[in-house]
């Protein structure tokens, strides 16, 4: 049975009053403060509570508070029996969950209930409704400049170890025997027992490990051949070809080898490493993660945050857009669905900074659609003496007004194409034709381009510019940004596998360092605060007198409640008034 409480109901007495004024005014100053009051009303509860019986069964924990134990599992990056440990006894998770009931039912959490809620909120993606909710409300709430922003990724690792060829196709090989000798004992028996003798035991099975690396291709043959003739024996059973397992070994067979047919008889080679796809299986515990060139086995992050260049500590450093990505995937593809994302949430930037794999012409010319000026480098370099089109000198409406040389063109067209005619006397003598872009005609030798080479050539002449550079440098920040997501919350090495868990786990990590900013913010704006002195005098005097008659006044509330039985939420100012923890 589901047990949501009402986290907008507001409470006539404060049940936080046992807390010294000293050790409460440091909790609403930090983390645990901003987590009750801001990020706590956020979480997704009903979503999860549509998973629960509105009146059979037992009463679940609050599920406001399981959903930001998620939350602060994932900020902290702490295991689960850690996360249950601080959920019982930590009194800043108390605060933060706004949990103060004194009973084994509200205080008491087991790790199974941990992992229920968790499958839950992983598999219908709840991470996505808590990460946007929080980034919406802590934009609002701090007053967050969105015109600036800088995008990037960064490589993660998901809980699964690091495997050669050999030794995925034999664990492989083993899982599928496992799981036929788990439900299907009968048709485990059709198995040659050779096979069986030599990957199920535990004990054969380790001499994998064990291979020499001038024996690798011939053992990684034996295996080839055992993996494929598993695959024939089972293929006609449908039972069988349902299963997780086998689908691993088909899926091998595909990515690592080919199989050949000579004079009737069939044979299995494996394929050079670079003809491997970069996006075949890794490791069967893991069958999602994939492989990129540059970082190796895992996922990416696709990250977005906004940029203060006025350094200043009072203003926050948003992270806006998080995204998961399988490693194989180009940084390409990810530019557009950041700004639609952020277009949809109204965090848009206007200026949007990022590397030169996100800087195609497609990426600029959709974001110009969307209001979007991305600051990126035209992705590659033209070869090392040759003479490129951004080295022609040209008008404001994209006409050549002179080559490298400083020669004027006879004529200059403009249609579907640009084209600018040069004297055949001028180009033929120029000791840099081998290397000039421009083609020899009947009449003249002719430059030709289109507009997307006219978009490119004026980018080029831009990034050579100041004001690029000094516009650019800002991206070099976001750096800082992935070292501080793996030093606070372990982002880089996760403890889960798959790609929903992984998703899961980064999602509410980007969460958790939008809480741990925040916070420093609100750390830095009462220094601020308090250096600056006491402030207002009207309001403190104001101050004053609510403090001094506060006990005068609880009572002819609380009879005014009684009597009217009116039910005030924080939406009423002056119940909000005298709840407040200053008072």
């Amino acid at each position: 049975m589901k047990n949501i409480k009402d986290i907008n109901q507001l409470k006539l007495f404060d049940p936080w009053d046992h807390i010294s004024p000293k050790k409460r005014e440091l909790l609403d100053s930090s983390w645990p403060g901003l987590f009750q009051k801001e990020i706590l009303p956020l979480l997704p509860a009903s979503k999860l509570g549509s998973f629960y019986s509105d009146s059979r069964g037992r009463k679940s924990k609050e599920l406001y508070a399981m959903l930001g134990a998620m939350v602060l599992q994932q900020q902290f990056d702490i295991t689960d029996v850690e996360a249950v440990d601080q959920y019982i006894f930590d009194e800043r998770w108390h605060y933060a969950l706004d949990r103060h009931e004194k009973s084994d039912d509200a205080e008491y959490m087991c790790l199974k209930t941990l992992w229920t809620v968790r499958n839950i909120a992983a598999r219908n993606e709840f991470d996505a409704d808590i990460f946007n909710s929080v980034a919406d409300r802590l934009k609002e709430l701090f007053n967050v400049d969105t015109d600036s922003q800088r995008l990037d990724s960064v490589h993660i690792k998901s809980n699964m170890r690091k495997m050669a060829r050999v030794t995925i196709c034999s664990k492989s090989i083993r899982n599928f025997l496992k799981n036929l000798k788990r439900h299907n004992k009968e048709l485990l028996s059709l198995t040659a027992k050779e096979l069986i003798d030599k990957y199920l035991p535990k004990k054969a099975f380790q001499c994998f490990a064990m291979v020499k690396p001038s024996e690798a291709k011939k053992t990684l043959a034996d295996v080839a051949k055992d993996l494929y003739a598993l695959i024939k024996q089972y293929e006609n059973i449908n039972s069988v070809r349902l299963m997780r397992t086998y689908k691993h070994l088909e899926r091998i067979l595909n990515e690592q080898f080919t199989v050949k047919e000579s004079d009737g008889k069939e044979s299995i080679e494996a394929k050079k490493p670079k003809d491997v796809p970069s996006d075949s299986l890794q490791n069967p515990s893991d069958p999602d993660a994939t492989y990129s060139g540059h970082k190796g086995q895992g996922y990416q992050v696709q990250l977005m945050e906004t940029v203060c260049k006025d350094k200043k500590s009072e203003n926050l450093n948003l992270i806006t857009h998080v995204e998961v990505e399988q490693a194989h995937k180009s940084d390409a593809h990810a530019l557009i669905p950041a700004i639609d994302s952020t277009e949809k949430r109204g965090l848009k930037p206007k200026e949007l900074s990022a590397d030169e794999a996100y800087g195609s012409d497609e990426n600029c010319e959709y974001a110009k659609q969307h209001g979007v000026e991305v600051v990126a480098p035209v992705k590659g370099a033209s070869k090392e003496g040759n003479i490129n089109l951004a080295e022609f000198s040209m008008n404001s409406k994209g006409k050549v007004k002179s080559c490298p040389a400083g020669k004027k063109p006879v004529k200059v067209k403009r249609g579907k194409r640009y084209s600018a005619a040069f004297s055949s006397s001028v180009c033929g003598n120029c000791p840099n034709l081998p290397n000039c872009p421009v083609e020899e005609g009947k009449k003249y030798f002719y430059l030709r381009y289109t507009k997307k080479d006219l978009r490119v050539a004026l980018r080029r002449q831009y990034e050579e510019t100041d004001e690029f550079k000094d516009r650019y440098r800002w991206r070099s920040g976001v750096e800082a940004a992935f070292s501080e997501l793996n030093r606070k919350t372990g982002i880089k090495q996760l403890r889960v596998r798959g790609y929903r868990a992984v998703r899961f786990a980064a999602m509410l990590k980007a969460t958790g360092l939008n809480i741990f900013r925040a916070a420093a913010v609100i750390k830095a704006r009462r220094r601020a605060a308090g250096a600056a002195g006491t402030g207002d005098a009207s309001l403190n005097r104001l101050l004053y007198f609510i403090l001094s008659v506060k006990e005068q006044l609880k009572p002819i509330f609380c009879r005014f409640r009684e009597s009217f039985s009116v039910n005030f939420r924080r939406s009423d100012p002056w119940p909000a008034i005298l709840a407040d923890p200053r008072f």
